[in-house]
């Protein structure tokens, strides 16, 4: 049964007078790690696991390692070699994040103007200057509007312009990782991401008319989809395919074929198949839905010095947004976060890029200088792309990890970091880990998980039966990775059951 779901308690304080190898556990934990050798043999769950998923042991990367002032490391395998980590990458963009921004950092969505307002009309342009946001979600796009509204701009006598250009971004397929282009984990960052550059699709049966009726979210300016779709008898089995869905033309979503009265109420979030327009459809769709009226275009530029502002919507702060990128391991929110480390300030000689917008290359350089302030020299330093893990280039080693979850841990910011882990057979995605509640490892394991082809990994905290807290990592690269996950979960399981 849990022990203890109150994270507080998971971060009690511990002594900071060094003992035993605690400056190297902190510093450089893989010269203290060395006393246990280059691989201590797996535990026999562990291995078992990895027999039925027919993935050699060679293939699994491990460290477990105590949070307190010893740091005893309980397993070492291959913990210096640098694998890629998938998603659970996400932990060292959110750990720079919480240290050098803060958990309360917030990120800015402007709207401003050229004109003024006279009797219920804007004569002038509206100018969306985007910051950043990573979750500029609709309810609080309409927030906004609605504010304006307030302030008497109902009608919008010039064009609707949006502001992208707080980002350095190169135009990218959303297809070129893995083909899957409507998949919303490929959404694209943007300075001004709206609702994730996807349209929710909600299909409610109604038997009666013998259709499903189709609501879409949020209203995309000049985008017709299909009001409703047959209903078709049977069971509710691969019901996407079954609807027959038509994506090729950036104007229309249609459905050739059937929806199963036995799914019931269901939604299906895709990517729009037009990204380069969805921020001026829905940014328009949303202000003419709300009775508002437009006489201009709606088109991407850039704000002009003289524009005053007219209301400022404040995101939600880091700490919240970070439970949707470890929880549910948002990509895009995790590459949003990586991108605004790009505006931290570096010295001269870090050789940060020119210019003055954010980019991945800035804030790779942000990033590898923090790191180098935080562990030092002789811990190895990740290699990191977009900061989310959606990388085949992507690599950072165990012992790594290791020492940034430990350091992390004694931080003043550690508890929105550990806030920010989905927590074993309880909540985000490692609610399908230790489901049954007699498991040690139910609530009392905090998880960032991560998944690609090839690649499985999980990284977080565990409180043990012996009343040690323990960080714990494990990777499998491999081409049977998927089937692997079962070791991944027995090594948490195994942690977690540890003895006095």
């Amino acid at each position: 049964m849990t022990r203890d779901l109150r994270l507080p308690s998971f971060l009690a304080a511990v002594p900071r007078r060094a003992v035993g190898c605690l400056a190297l556990a902190i510093l450089s934990l893989p010269a203290c790690a060395q006393r246990i050798g280059p691989a201590d043999p797996l535990p026999p769950s562990v291995s078992r696991a990895l027999q039925r998923a027919q993935v050699p042991p060679s293939a699994l990367s491990a460290y477990v390692v105590a949070l307190d002032d010893r740091g005893d490391v309980r397993l070492r395998h291959q913990a210096s070699e640098p694998v890629n980590p998938a998603s659970v990458m996400k932990l060292v963009t959110s750990y720079a994040a919480l240290d050098l921004l803060g958990s309360q950092y917030t990120w800015s969505t402007r709207f401003l103007t050229d004109g003024v307002v006279d009797n219920g009309a804007l004569r002038g342009n509206l100018y969306v200057r985007g910051g950043g946001d990573p979750k500029l979600v609709i309810e609080r796009l309409q927030e906004a509007y609605a504010a304006l509204q307030a302030q008497g701009v109902r009608v919008i006598l010039g064009d609707l312009v949006l502001d992208h250009s707080a980002f350095d971004l190169p135009e990218t397929d959303p297809g070129a990782f893995d083909g899957e282009a409507l998949r919303p984990y490929n959404a694209s960052p943007d300075a001004l991401l709206f609702n994730f550059k996807s349209v929710i699709l909600k299909f409610q049966p109604d038997p009666a008319a013998g259709v499903a009726r189709v609501v879409s979210e949020p209203p995309l300016a000049r985008l017709a989809i299909d009001a409703t779709v047959p209903l078709a008898p049977g069971r509710c089995n691969d019901w996407r395919s079954g609807l027959g869905a038509r994506f090729d033309d950036p104007d229309s979503i249609r459905f050739t074929g059937r929806y199963p009265a036995a799914c019931g109420e269901l939604v299906w979030p895709v990517a729009y198949q037009q990204p380069a327009t969805y921020a001026a459809r829905a940014f328009e769709g949303t202000w003419r839905s709300m009775g508002g009226l437009l006489t201009g275009q709606t088109r991407s530029g850039l704000v002009p010095p003289q524009a005053r502002l007219l209301h400022e919507a404040r995101s939600l702060p880091l700490s919240d947004i970070l439970m949707d990128v470890n929880q549910w391991s948002n990509n895009v929110m995790a590459q949003q976060v990586f991108l605004s480390l790009g505006d931290v300030p570096l010295p001269p000689e870090a050789g940060a890029p020119a210019g003055r917008r954010s980019s991945f290359e800035r804030a790779r350089a942000v990033v590898a200088q923090w790191w180098q302030r935080t562990f030092g020299p002789k811990v190895a330093a990740p290699v990191l792309e977009n900061g989310s893990g959606l990388s085949r280039v992507e690599r950072i080693t165990p012992e790594s990890l290791a020492v940034l979850l430990r350091h992390a841990a004694r931080h003043a910011q550690a508890q929105p970091f550990v806030q920010s882990l989905a927590v074993a057979g309880v909540s985000g995605t490692a609610a399908r880990i230790a489901r049954d509640p007699r498991s040690p490892a139910y609530g009392n394991a905090f998880l960032k998980t991560g998944t690609l082809r090839d690649v499985t990994g999980i990284a977080g905290y565990v409180n043990a039966a012996n009343g040690g807290r323990y960080a714990v990592v494990g990777f499998v690269n491999h081409p049977n990775a998927g089937a692997a996950r079962p070791a991944l979960e027995a090594l948490v399981e195994w942690v977690a059951a540890q003895p006095d």
